[in-house]
């Protein structure tokens, strides 16, 4: 317990930016307008694609022989790319509420 303490206490100002950074993101999201919901979600695919990128490469430089580095990895990058396949669904789910239907 008295590690956890020490590790509280050492990151205090990244543990309040962290806290921060939640709040400030509940009320930018909650504030944005419906019509606005479809390119913010193609801009959040893009971001999880560079995380995809950033969990391939640190899985190229990760030592062969540990394993739990690469099966880390492995789960980011299988994660990361179901919710960039799963935001470009909703997106194109969203995009097709505004086409004009044919007669």
């Amino acid at each position: 317990m008295n590690e956890i303490m020490q590790l509280f206490l050492e990151n205090q100002e990244f543990i309040y930016v962290i806290i921060l950074s939640i709040f400030l993101g509940i009320e930018v999201i909650s504030n944005v307008p419906a019509i606005l919901h479809t390119p913010l979600m193609s801009g959040a695919n893009a971001i999880h694609g560079v995380v995809i990128i950033g969990a391939i490469i640190v899985m190229g430089h990760a030592d062969p022989s540990n394993t739990l580095a690469l099966v880390l990895g492995f789960i980011a990058v299988v994660l990361g790319t179901l919710n960039v396949v799963g935001g470009f669904v909703v997106t194109n789910r969203m995009l097709e509420m505004f086409k004009k239907k044919e007669k």
